[in-house]
C-alpha cells in the first residue's frame, strides 16, 4: 500500500533540490511533506518553463527563421541562377536587361551579369560542351536568345513550308497596323489596337512577315516593319502598293450610326 511517505521519497527522488521534511504520521509533518510536495511541484513547474523558453530561443535561432513565423527562400546557388535566367530568357519575346534579369531571379545585378557570362560560354560550347543551335546576344540593352545566323534557312524552310497554316483575324489585324505605320513599336499596336499583341508579333516573326527594324536607344522598344516576304505574299513591289484606306472608311456624311 502506497503511504503518503511513498509520494514524499518519491517528489524528493524527483526533485532532490527541493526543501525536504521526511514524514512522521502526524498533522504537522504530513503537512510540512505536502507543503514540501508543493514546493517541488513549483520547481518542476519553473523547469519545465525555464526548458521551453530555451527551445524556443534555440528555434529562433535556427538558419532561415526570422522570428515571426515565416521561413526565407534560400538563395539560388549559382547553377540553379543560370538555369533561372536561361528559363526566363526563353520565353522572353524582348532583350531584357540586367536589372529586370536580376528582379525576375531575385539575385543582386553584379551575379546576374556574371551568370550571363557563363551561359553565353555555355550555349557557344566553350566548356566542351555542345554548341547550341540559339545563341544569348546583346542586343541594345538588354539580352535575348537568337537562333544562330547558321541556321536561318533551316528554320525559315520549318516555318514557311512545314509549318503552313491560315493567319487569325488578329494576326491580320496586327499586320495591317505594321504595315501602314511601320516602322512600329509592339506598344504602338497594341494601342492602335486596344488589346495586347505580344504572342501576335511572335507569331508573325515567326511567318517572317515582319521583322526588328531597330531598337529605340532611350526606351528600349523594339520596332518592327513588314519584310520582302510579305510583299511577295501579296503580289506587290514596294509597300508604297498597298491600297490607300482612306476610300475604305466612310467620311461621315451620312453619320456613323451604322458603324461598330
Amino acid at each position: 500500500m502506497t503511504t503518503d511517505t511513498d509520494r514524499t521519497a518519491e517528489a524528493v527522488a524527483l526533485f532532490p533540490d527541493a526543501p525536504y521534511a521526511p514524514a512522521t504520521g502526524n498533522a504537522t509533518d504530513a503537512s510540512s511533506a505536502e507543503d514540501a510536495g508543493t514546493e517541488a511541484g513549483a520547481v518542476a513547474a519553473t523547469g519545465a518553463e525555464v526548458a521551453t523558453d530555451a527551445e524556443a530561443v534555440a528555434d529562433s535561432d535556427a538558419p532561415g527563421d526570422t522570428g515571426t513565423g515565416t521561413e526565407t527562400a534560400a538563395p539560388l546557388v549559382p547553377a540553379d541562377m543560370d538555369r533561372a535566367l536561361e528559363a526566363v530568357l526563353m520565353v522572353a519575346d524582348e532583350p531584357q536587361s540586367l536589372v529586370n534579369l536580376a528582379t525576375a531571379v531575385g539575385r543582386p545585378v553584379a551575379a546576374v551579369r556574371q551568370a550571363i557570362a557563363r551561359l553565353v560560354a555555355d550555349f557557344d560550347g566553350e566548356s566542351g560542351g555542345v554548341r547550341r543551335g540559339f545563341e544569348l546576344r546583346e542586343v541594345g540593352s538588354g539580352w535575348r536568345i537568337y537562333v544562330r545566323g547558321e541556321y536561318d534557312d533551316v528554320v525559315r524552310d520549318y516555318v514557311l513550308n512545314q509549318n503552313p497554316s491560315r493567319l487569325s483575324q488578329a494576326a491580320l489585324e496586327t499586320l495591317a497596323v505594321i504595315a501602314y505605320k511601320q516602322p512600329i513599336s509592339r506598344g504602338q499596336v497594341a494601342a492602335i489596337r486596344a488589346v495586347n499583341v505580344d504572342s501576335v508579333v511572335r507569331t508573325l516573326l515567326g511567318r517572317g512577315l515582319i521583322s526588328e527594324v531597330y531598337t529605340d536607344s532611350e526606351t528600349g522598344a523594339i520596332h518592327y516593319g513588314t519584310t520582302d516576304l510579305l510583299l511577295t505574299q501579296l503580289g506587290i513591289n514596294s509597300i508604297e502598293e498597298l491600297p490607300h484606306i482612306s476610300p475604305l472608311l466612310a467620311d461621315g456624311a451620312e453619320g456613323f450610326d451604322d458603324i461598330r
